[in-house]
């Protein structure tokens, strides 16, 4: 008899556009409510996505969007995914103080706890921004009630990364485990394979070949991520970005759709906490 598939953990990080963590230098935060904001249709599309594959998954969540869109946090939450936070106002967790950092999480776990009526276990940093110098982090998320963050990229990358971290869940503070975003370890390097840019630069072929490695050798659910802006083609361009942020911003928007159809049918995929609060409780 086969034995059956691993479930891997699917994570959407409910962000906009212009809030992209790129875009700080060329889009004042203050202009935020200026913006054509296209989230929530992008959204509706993924929960569609989603329920004609009958997958689960889990939404970080900015605590900015829901106090714009709390229809859309109902609507998520009701469809059977998780609500999990991605802090309020997509800052990195590296740029803020211990005080800063407890404000946010704590704002941002309040709102989706008041909409959903149900508790907030995960957090994901924007940016993948817990690394070595602020794991202080990791005791504020437990203090706020936090039983799992999904914050690290163990790997090297010009604006994040931790590529001595554990590759896969562990124990980060009393009551908090840390799940990783997944890498295959290749010629004594971590190589990234959680999606995001590198789902849309790369060949599907490759991607699926790195998260079946991860269930096959490893024998470990893997965390995939993408954002709603990045099945979104038809978005504004940002006038006077440079190159390189162009490029992976927008590189490749018009095969996501397509690609995450073909991911959904190629892997089993659940929700972050039931995948891996309940594996912890057993």
């Amino acid at each position: 008899m086969a034995e059956p598939r691993i479930t891997n953990a699917l994570t959407v990080d409910v962000e906009d556009y212009f809030q992209v963590s790129a875009f700080g230098p060329y889009i004042a935060r203050a202009d935020w409510d200026t913006r054509e904001c296209r989230v929530e249709r992008n959204v509706d599309r993924i929960l569609a996505l989603f329920a004609d594959h009958d997958v689960q998954a889990t939404f970080f969540t900015l605590g900015w969007i829901a106090e714009r869109y709390p229809a859309l946090v109902r609507r998520i939450a009701e469809q059977g995914h998780e609500i999990a936070s991605h802090g309020y106002g997509h800052e990195r967790a590296s740029d803020l103080s211990r005080e800063a950092f407890a404000a946010d999480i704590g704002r941002a776990k309040a709102l989706l706890e008041d909409l959903t009526g149900a508790p907030v276990a995960g957090y994901r940093a924007p940016s993948f921004s817990i690394g070595k110098a602020n794991l202080w982090a990791f005791d504020c998320l437990a203090r706020a009630g936090h039983r799992y963050s999904s914050s690290i990229y163990p790997i090297r990358h010009d604006h994040y990364g931790m590529p001595d971290a554990p590759r896969f869940a562990h124990r980060a503070a009393d009551g908090l485990i840390e799940i990783p975003a997944t890498t295959v370890r290749l010629f004594n390097r971590n190589l990234p394979s959680s999606g995001g840019g590198y789902f849309r630069l790369l060949p599907y072929g490759v991607s699926r070949w790195m998260l079946g490695r991860v269930n096959a050798v490893d024998g470990e659910s893997a965390i995939f991520y993408f954002h709603p802006w990045e099945i979104d083609p038809g978005q504004p361009r940002i006038a006077g970005i440079d190159r390189k942020t162009r490029f992976r911003h927008y590189v490749n928007l018009h095969r996501v759709e397509r690609r995450l159809q073909r991911l959904l049918r190629d892997f089993r995929w659940g929700r972050v906490d039931r995948l891996f609060l309940q594996r912890t409780a057993a």
